[in-house]
């Protein structure tokens, strides 16, 4: 068997852009719909997104949220903590961002990072990385038990492509502001990275709270393959809508509200 055909074969060809926008309308129509629900039912739910730097987290957060509302989908990336922020209990800064009734609050990296960067960096002890895996467990019980929905994805970057990505941040002006002070130590310390990964998923990978591993060597799969199983693991039924009918512009009042703007300033009309 060729190459060509067992790529077809095992799915790992690349995925052709009009394939790829045409499940990717499906799924986020159906992402709306969720949506519907959860404002409906009063859901809670908290969707985390962990991985190495590289790995194409942000991508897949934008897949997610582009065609749904902002007041609905919140998305919480929260910059190095301030002065402050380090001396308050370590999960106190997130716990302000957790969703009221009807909000789904994605997470672009979340209080794990204590379990990967913190821990790999030196930015936190041994004693407070072991004392962090020792209580997570814990405080997500509680979460969960409280009612709010907690999904967590982990997006597995391979050592080859995790380098393409970079170089290309290196050399590609609309990429370079990608580069963080942390992704080119981070590549060299892929190793440290790995065992603080298989640390954290013994300690962390719960029933009440399971971890799920996507895979995302290929962006356009990683991203349909997770809008899905976030659809499957977050029940959901159509909400009944009414019918909706535009209503007629009334004419009471009317006036030539064109020539009202003569002798403003327009933008330039380049394009």
């Amino acid at each position: 068997m060729s190459k060509k055909d067992k790529a077809k074969q095992d799915g790992s060809g690349k995925l052709k852009a009009k394939k790829y926008e045409k499940q990717l309308r499906k799924l986020q129509a159906e992402l709306c719909h969720l949506q519907e629900w959860v404002k409906h039912q009063g859901l809670r739910v908290i969707v985390i997104f962990e991985g190495r730097d590289g790995a194409g987290k942000g991508g897949t957060i934008r897949a997610i949220t582009e065609r749904v509302s902002p007041r609905v989908f919140r998305v919480v990336a929260l910059p190095a903590p301030s002065d402050r922020e380090k001396t308050q209990m370590y999960i106190q800064r997130y716990m302000q961002h957790f969703p009221a009734a009807g909000e789904i609050v994605i997470f672009d990296r979340s209080w794990y990072n204590r379990a990967g960067v913190e821990h790999v960096m030196g930015f936190c002890s041994q004693e407070q990385h072991r004392h962090f895996l020792e209580l997570c467990p814990i405080v997500e019980r509680f979460i969960t038990n409280a009612g709010i929905k907690l999904v967590k994805f982990w997006l597995e970057v391979s050592d080859k492509e995790q380098r393409r990505r970079f170089e290309a941040r290196i050399t590609d002006p609309l990429r370079q502001w990608k580069l963080s002070p942390m992704d080119l130590p981070s590549r060299s310390k892929w190793f440290e990275y790995s065992r603080a990964r298989d640390q954290m998923l013994k300690a962390t990978d719960t029933r009440w709270a399971p971890w799920h591993i996507l895979k995302s060597d290929d962006k356009k799969r990683a991203r349909l393959n997770c809008i899905a199983h976030l659809l499957k693991v977050i029940p959901y039924k159509k909400v009944p809508r009414e019918k909706i009918k535009l209503p007629k512009r009334s004419m009471k009042g009317a006036y030539d509200d064109q020539s009202a703007l003569r002798g403003r300033k327009f933008v330039p009309e380049k394009f």
